[in-house]
């Protein structure tokens, strides 16, 4: 029998798809839940979600949406009251003045990285990420054909990408983009004010494109997080109100894009999501209202980063990554092992802790290295060191 054109591509499409990973937190917190149906006691340190609900003011705007009765489409781009706001954001916050047409409300960051991906590069193009980081930024590159160009972060940098990288890997083999994060996911690590103003410039030096993801905005511990768009007008800024707003299940993000990209944008985000979620919408709204909740539920993460930072060393894990903001630490575990995804699976069986291993965000340093999230309760904290004082021992 004749194989049909479809058929005959499948090995290709079967290839490019074995390139994009398993997320591995989201494969621990399903073992984990597994075990939670058997009856056992886990505590979830694997997942960067907040355990506290979206805020109060979000959820009663929804309610109030929800009543009456009518949820439909909105523009592709996001309701202008939405935009309008976020616009007001940037200049209330870090003094940056952007027009409310160049934000994007995006079904969570990761419709928003999709669509800034599709956007900015064509398929075999090359786009720098660090190691560790972000897991999905790799895989959506791969899914899309994009190269993407690992930078591996190391101590003597601070743990951050660095202009003088991107320019050592632009001279091997020309760069057409790069992603930085800060506050970063797994480590909490930022780049400061004049780190992040030296990569904007090498980019336009070299006529890259800066994609600057800044969702852990809010979340900082001590110096106040830095925006892209502040020393560069030209960067494209991804952020969400899952971290600091609470609101991972609602997915609502957004996306601050140069003027002359907004079109391109909103033409993809018609077709791939017609629109972000209407309730979301007006719930994201409300929530730049809701400050001082807000900033309860951080003093808590602020107290459980503290506790850790002081305790977890004394029962042998000292070294890690600088833990500026976000809710992670990033820990060294060589001294255990150098099978960080055995090393995972065995604490969680024989103690109930989730924990994500460091190969999710490094393919090759990751194996010595876990991922803990300090966005749940102080009593979680708390034991998740009782458990594992006898058993790193």
């Amino acid at each position: 029998m004749t194989k049909s054109i479809a058929d005959q591509n499948l090995p290709l499409i079967a290839r490019r798809m074995d390139r994009v990973s398993s997320f591995l937190a989201m494969d621990v917190l399903s073992a984990a839940a597994a075990k939670e149906r058997r009856g056992d006691s886990v505590i979830h340190m694997e997942v960067g979600q907040p355990s506290a609900a979206a805020p109060r003011a979000a959820r009663e705007a929804a309610k109030a949406a929800l009543d009456l009765g009518r949820i439909g489409y909105t523009e592709a781009l996001g309701i202008a009251s939405l935009r309008e706001r976020i616009a007001k954001h940037y200049r209330e916050t870090y003094g940056v003045s952007i027009a409310p047409e160049r934000v994007v409300v995006t079904t969570g960051s990761s419709a928003g990285f999709v669509l800034a991906f599709l956007s900015l590069f064509d398929a075999g193009q090359r786009v720098a990420i660090t190691a560790p980081g972000y897991p999905a930024y790799r895989n959506i590159l791969e899914a899309l054909g994009i190269e993407p160009v690992v930078i591996p972060l190391n101590k003597a940098d601070g743990w951050i990408m660095t202009a003088k990288a991107i320019e050592k890997a632009h001279a091997a083999k020309p760069l057409h983009g790069i992603l930085a994060m800060s506050p970063a996911n797994p480590s909490g690590t930022m780049i400061g004010r004049k780190a992040l103003a030296e990569l904007g410039e090498i980019c336009r030096r070299l006529g890259l494109w800066f994609v600057s993801d800044e969702i852990y905005h809010g979340l900082t511990y001590g110096d106040a997080a830095s925006t892209a768009l502040a020393s560069d007008d030209d960067a494209v800024v991804i952020n969400s109100f899952s971290k600091y707003y609470c609101m991972t299940g609602w997915r609502i993000g957004w996306i601050v894009v140069p003027e002359r990209l907004v079109r391109p944008i909103e033409r993809l985000a018609q077709n791939l999501y017609i629109s972000p979620p209407y309730l979301s919408q007006v719930a994201a709204l409300a929530a730049f209202d809701a400050t001082e909740e807000l900033e309860a539920v951080k003093a808590g993460y602020a107290r459980n980063r503290a506790y850790l930072l002081e305790e977890l060393p004394k029962i042998g894990i000292a070294e890690m990554h600088p833990v500026d903001g976000a809710f992670y630490i990033y820990a060294d575990i060589a001294r255990y092992t150098n099978d960080s995804i055995g090393f995972c699976k065995r604490m969680l069986e024989e103690t109930g802790v989730a924990a994500t291993p460091g190969l999710d965000f490094d393919p090759i340093e990751g194996a010595h290295y876990m991922r803990l999230s300090f966005a749940g309760s102080e009593n979680d904290c708390r034991e998740t060191v009782e458990r594992l004082r006898g058993w790193l021992k």
